[in-house]
């Protein structure tokens, strides 16, 4: 049964509510997904914070459009679904961890990341960014390496004396 006009406008509105605060958005494929994996995708997702929506992709292409993203759009086959949130990192990240265990379902095609379409390497570019508390661990490590090592020499030197 096909949708009807009024149908469509409220679905467009209801997208264009959805991402109009988002940061990031991200395309996702979706094929011969159970409805329990679904299920489990969703609830991961809320964890973090990310929206979730299945929509045609005529409707999804018309309320991206109110926004003036810059760029190409990315190819969408087959069942799209968006994943949107208003941290940066969240919702390609949260798809990309749930991907790792459904390769064959689930896949990453594109998504949008400060005002401009990204392709699906770069977005998955974007979802292997460690979390900023491994950033920083990993910054301190950078910092406290040299410190141990002139340690370690002068301990030699004084355990040569």
């Amino acid at each position: 049964m096909p949708i009807t006009l009024e149908k469509k406008k409220e679905l467009v509105a209801g997208l264009e509510g959805a991402l109009k605060d988002a940061k990031s958005v991200v395309f996702v494929k979706f094929d011969k997904l159970t409805v329990a994996d679904n299920n489990a995708l969703r609830r991961s997702l809320q964890t973090e914070e990310v929206g979730y929506v299945v929509a045609k992709k005529t409707l999804l292409k018309r309320a991206l459009a109110t926004f003036g993203i810059t760029g190409e759009a990315p190819e969408m086959p087959g069942q799209i679904a968006v994943a949107y949130s208003t941290d940066l990192l969240a919702s390609a990240r949260g798809i990309f961890g749930f991907q790792k265990g459904h390769k064959e379902n689930v896949a990453i095609v594109g998504g949008v990341f400060e005002g401009r379409y990204m392709s699906a390497s770069e977005m998955l570019g974007i979802a292997t960014i460690p979390p900023m508390q491994t950033l920083r661990g990993m910054f301190v490590n950078i910092i406290n390496s040299p410190i141990q090592r002139f340690a370690s020499v002068l301990e030699q030197v004084a355990n040569t004396k």
